[in-house]
């Protein structure tokens, strides 16, 4: 799957996209999660507080608990903040 990264999720995991294989008991969001923080110490970093990250499936919004169940792209950002 392609994983894809924006705003200071990119800027400490070091790069905008990657595809990636997890193993099979990584299972939701929230398992990629604590499997791509295991990584290095920009993806720890990055997925510090896991719970401020957002997260998409296929473009579509999730929350953390959702399945994986063919995802071809998942992507993290930061909370936004408008005007």
């Amino acid at each position: 799957m392609k994983v894809r990264y924006f705003a200071w999720v990119r800027e400490r995991v070091g790069h905008a996209e990657e595809e990636v294989e997890p193993p099979a008991e990584v299972a939701s969001v929230a398992d990629l999660i604590a499997w791509l923080s295991q990584r290095d110490e920009g993806y720890a970093a990055a997925f510090a507080e896991p719970t401020v990250i957002r997260a998409a499936i296929d473009q579509e919004h999730v929350e953390h608990d959702t399945a994986l169940n063919g995802a071809r792209e998942v992507a993290f950002f930061p909370p936004m903040t408008g005007g």
